[in-house]
């Protein structure tokens, strides 16, 4: 299962611009201002206020448990399995170090930044530790989005790479989005995380790239 092009794909380019240019606004804004952000209070506010259909808050309980430690654990195994099992070892080796690596520096950045959760609405889960960045957010995207653009390396056809992407970076929005409308994470912890976890991906994308070429294919 060799591909036919090694060349990054657009939309994990895309993605990519749209992320720096996010983490820039975010530091902007904290060189001007102070966190948590007025429009991070706005939008709690206003989604809570707004409440939307009965059925949504089972629907965001259960997107949201998609990005918990347990299940991104989960997905990291049995990707890492599957690539083992169709000899794709250097895939399945960037797969989990990716992942596993990207989990501890989000705790790092949680215990240095030490931003408390929002307290503005009740929560609608339980959670304990640190709001900044959005674990859900940054490892969705670091595991999900990573599994996807790494995938890309090894899939052959071009509307099969791009389709594992685009379902890859809408699932994480979805996951993101659940985290401040259950109340449990301000925006701009969702923005980070997005941010953080899409550069990463990018980042592990070249890198298994260039190790690629060095190693003359994938075994």
């Amino acid at each position: 299962m060799q591909p036919r092009s090694r060349r990054l794909p657009g939309v994990l380019v895309g993605a990519g611009i749209a992320a720096a240019a996010v983490a820039l606004l975010l530091l902007l804004g904290l060189i001007v201002d102070s966190t948590p952000f007025a429009w991070d209070q706005a939008v709690i506010v206003g989604m809570r206020q707004w409440g939307g259909p009965l059925w949504l808050r089972e629907v965001a309980v259960n997107i949201t448990a998609v990005g918990s430690p347990t299940v991104l654990t989960l997905v990291v195994i049995a990707a890492a399995a599957f690539l083992i099992a169709e000899r794709l070892w250097l895939t399945a080796l960037a797969t989990v170090a990716a992942c596993a690596t990207g989990g501890w520096a989000v705790e790092v950045l949680k215990n240095e930044v030490a931003r408390p959760r929002p307290m503005l609405v009740p929560h609608l889960v339980q959670v304990t530790n640190l709001s900044f960045p959005s674990g859900h957010a940054a490892g969705s995207a670091i595991v999900y989005l990573t599994v996807a653009a790494l995938a890309t390396q090894v899939i052959v056809r071009p509307a099969a790479r791009a389709v594992a992407l685009v379902l890859a970076i809408l699932l994480v929005g979805a996951i993101g989005i659940s985290r401040v409308y259950l109340g449990v994470h301000w925006p701009s912890d969702v923005a980070a995380g997005w941010s953080f976890g899409t550069l990463w991906a990018l980042g592990w994308w070249l890198a298994t790239a260039k190790a690629r070429v060095s190693l003359g294919g994938e075994r």
